[in-house]
């Protein structure tokens, strides 16, 4: 029997939803696909109001997490996600954090208890299409809540046994480069990110490239929600030009598909349409 297509998408914190799959949640939601958000922490190691970093005096862990939780729903809304589901576990902060050490943290939770929670959304929802991090927290970045998300979800996947194509997100080598020459070309303050030439995804491990151009503004909407967190969002400050460059496309490895598909393809639902 037939079920309604349906994309989940599962990230680490407020906000990680917009960069890498925004595009795809707003492209599947208006194409009437079923789009389901699944946020791990309440991100409660952002920055505080003006910008007070956590373990600075007058960070207010509640208060942040409330207020990005408040801005994610405002960022579904741009995206037109159908569900948002949070799963509520504590921001671990970045590595070498103090917050790493907290028995609450999502890093340090059990990846099996975690994963059952995750697998019973993956049966009430069923979704075909499963995305979210590979096993370095995406294209390198390392994030513990990140890595955390990527154990869960394949462990979740596993669990479930529902999905029928699963994805890595992925940030190709060659894209990143050209895109932060063009931004320093441009004049962008990059702060200190300077990417490496092993920063990204190996180009040959991409086999997904959805093309999202009609949806950048709605995915620069979703980010500016995030307006708490604007001081790490250096992306908001590059030129129109640039800015389309980098939103315009969002590319994926293909990790698992019980269905024929070709080896590179434009759509994640490609061999489920018809079936």
């Amino acid at each position: 029997m037939n079920r309604q297509l349906t994309l989940m998408v599962v990230h680490a914190h407020p906000d990680d939803e917009c960069l890498t799959t925004g595009g795809i949640l707003a492209r599947y939601a208006e194409e009437g696909v079923r789009t389901v958000l699944v946020t791990c922490t309440n991100g409660e190691q952002g920055d505080d109001q003006n910008g007070v970093k956590p373990g600075e005096p007058g960070h207010d862990d509640a208060a942040v997490a409330a207020k990005r939780l408040e801005e994610l729903r405002e960022s579904v809304g741009h995206l037109a996600v159908e569900h948002l589901e949070l799963l509520g576990y504590r921001d671990s902060g970045m590595e070498g954090w103090e917050a790493n050490g907290h028995p609450d943290a999502f890093a340090n939770v059990p990846v099996e208890s975690a994963a059952a929670r995750l697998a019973a959304l993956m049966e009430h929802y069923r979704p075909q299409v499963v995305v979210t991090y590979d096993e370095t927290g995406g294209g390198g970045y390392g994030h513990p809540d990140h890595v955390q998300t990527h154990r869960v979800t394949v462990a979740a996947v596993e669990r479930s046994g529902i999905p029928d194509k699963f994805y890595y997100t992925a940030i190709p080598r060659a894209s990143i480069m050209r895109m932060f020459e063009l931004m320093k070309e441009s004049g962008v303050d990059v702060g200190d990110f300077d990417p490496s030439g092993d920063f990204g995804t190996p180009d040959e491990r991409v086999t997904s490239v959805v093309d999202v151009a009609p949806y950048v503004e709605r995915k620069l909407k979703a980010l500016q929600a995030h307006e708490s967190q604007g001081d790490n969002i250096f992306l908001l400050r590059m030129a129109e030009d640039v800015r389309m460059q980098a939103f315009a496309h969002e590319a994926f490895e293909r990790v698992l598909s019980k269905v024929d598909a070709p080896a590179h393809e434009e759509d994640l639902f490609a061999g489920l349409r018809d079936s």
